[in-house]
């Protein structure tokens, strides 16, 4: 799934940068981040664009 980030700013995510998810558990977002890292992220925090 593609989702677009419209959170507040942090430094490992760009705004309105569309990431891959890689997976989700117990409903948050797993995405690889700009600083080479996954995590978990809450998923109001993106913008569902695409499968």
């Amino acid at each position: 799934m593609k989702v677009k980030y419209i959170g507040a700013y942090i430094i490992a995510l760009e705004h309105n940068k569309i990431y891959e998810v890689i997976s989700i558990e117990k409903g948050w977002y797993r995405i690889m981040t700009e600083l080479d890292e996954d995590y978990l992220f809450p998923p109001e925090y993106f913008e569902i664009v695409g499968e």
